[in-house]
Order: structure tokens, then C-alpha cells, then sequence
């Protein structure tokens, strides 16, 4: 990649270009190539949409590098991503993609809001995986929603979502297969695609212990946001401590 045909002062990174959109955990920054955004991974960690918040040093950096990694092994199995390529600790240049405004979730292992609606108890590994979406919408509360209101509400037409649904499964059982090499087991975990001017359909955003559950095989020890959720230890170590794991 030609940084420089992108207007990207690749030691000032996201310093040097202009921000389109600031999200809990990222910015987004035009880039002089119309097909091309700069993202840069941010220090903060939200939940409870956003009601909880605090920033920890070098946290950024770990989310990036962790799911920058995860991207290499899906897209070396075939998954479409956004990215292009990686500037430095915290910035990557991706596609610029028109983002379905749909949160997409795959459940493994019962837990969280799933059981906090349903009355499920927790921890029980369910005979196959539970595909959701949620409307992404703050005003609304990132409500549930089915197939067929995606479709109506226009985030979506049919054939796109059955491409959404088939592309998560498959970065299920590939996600499922990465992390248990790692001795942990992939609870749950949410995602986001986008569209490029080409009408591709692609994986977007990150794929992190922000955006997934992991439960270390042996103990169940929580290795993900939820430590910050629940104020159950460090999040900086706990990270630190998934990204060690694929470091080996």
C-alpha cells in the first residue's frame, strides 16, 4: 500500500489525516483516497452500552494487535475483511465499507443477556450455535431483532443476510478451532460487516476480547471484557494474557 497516495503520514499515523466518526473504542479518519479510512484503535473500554466507561494505557494497542491477528487467520481461511494493511501499534488502513447497522452474534455456551432474558441457566454448551442480530442503535438500546424486521427496516435484503449468517457460522467454527488451541473456549462473540462500492460483502471492525467471551478449558476463568464488567480483575493483564497465549 502507498501510504502516501492515501494522504497518511505512516510515523504520524491517524495524527495526519481528518476524523470522520469517534466510536466507544475506535476512531475513524478520512483518508485522501475516497476508497480507503484510517482506523485507530482508542484506550477506552465501555459496557453496558456505554454506562460504564474508563480508559486503561495500552489497551488500544493490545485490542489491535490481537485482532489483527485474527483477521490474518480468517482471511488465510478464505474470510473477506476490510483490511488492507497495518500501519503501526494502533492504526490500520481498511476498505472503506458501508457498515450494515446490524450487531451480529453467535452464541456457543450460554451466558450474559441470554440468560438474563430467557432464564437460562449458565454455562450449559449448547448442541449448536445460536445466530442473533441486533439493531445497531444507541437511541434504541441495540434492540433483538429477526430476519424478517432487518429486511422490512431496510438494514439489509434477504440475500444479504443469508450471506451475513453463512460468513458468521463459518468464522464460528473457525474462531472455535483458533481459540481451543489457545485452551480456551470461545463462550460467545459479536461482529460486524460491510459493504464495499463493489456490493462485496466483507468483515469489518475488530474481533477482540472486547467483542468476544473466552473461558480458559480447564477452570473457566474469564478471559475478556467481562472482567471489567463485573469488576473480576484486570483488564490490561487479562488481555495481555490472551495475546501470550497466541504469542507461544
Amino acid at each position: 500500500m502507498d501510504y502516501k497516495k492515501a494522504g497518511v503520514d505512516i510515523e504520524a499515523g491517524y495524527k495526519s489525516v481528518e476524523l470522520m466518526y469517534e466510536g466507544k473504542a475506535k476512531e475513524i479518519f478520512a483518508t485522501d483516497n475516497e476508497d480507503v479510512i484510517l482506523m485507530h484503535y482508542k484506550d477506552d473500554a465501555t459496557a453496558g452500552n456505554g454506562v460504564k466507561h474508563d480508559q486503561f494505557a495500552g489497551k488500544g494497542v493490545l485490542n489491535h494487535t490481537i485482532s489483527g491477528i485474527i483477521f490474518d487467520m480468517l482471511e488465510e481461511a478464505g474470510i473477506k475483511t476490510h483490511m488492507i494493511e497495518k500501519l503501526n501499534d494502533t492504526d490500520d488502513l481498511v476498505k472503506k465499507v458501508e457498515i450494515f447497522p446490524l450487531e451480529v452474534i453467535v452464541r456457543n455456551i450460554t451466558t450474559g443477556s441470554f440468560c438474563k432474558r430467557l432464564g437460562a441457566k449458565e454455562g450449559v454448551v449448547l448442541a449448536e450455535p445460536i445466530f442473533e442480530i441486533s439493531y445497531k442503535n444507541d437511541e434504541y438500546g441495540d434492540p433483538l431483532i429477526n430476519e424478517d424486521h432487518a429486511v422490512a427496516l431496510g438494514l439489509c435484503t434477504r440475500d444479504e443476510y443469508n450471506t451475513i449468517k453463512s460468513e458468521t457460522l463459518k468464522i464460528n467454527e473457525l474462531l472455535k478451532a483458533f481459540f481451543l488451541r489457545l485452551n480456551l473456549k470461545l463462550v460467545d462473540f459479536k461482529i460486524e460487516f460491510g459493504k464495499t462500492k463493489e456490493g462485496e460483502i466483507v468483515l469489518a471492525d475488530e474481533i477482540s476480547p472486547d467483542s468476544c467471551r473466552l473461558w480458559d478449558v480447564d477452570t473457566n476463568k474469564k478471559y475478556d471484557k467481562d472482567v471489567f464488567r463485573q469488576d473480576i480483575g484486570d483488564l490490561i493483564e487479562t488481555y495481555k494474557a490472551v495475546l501470550a497465549r497466541m504469542e507461544k
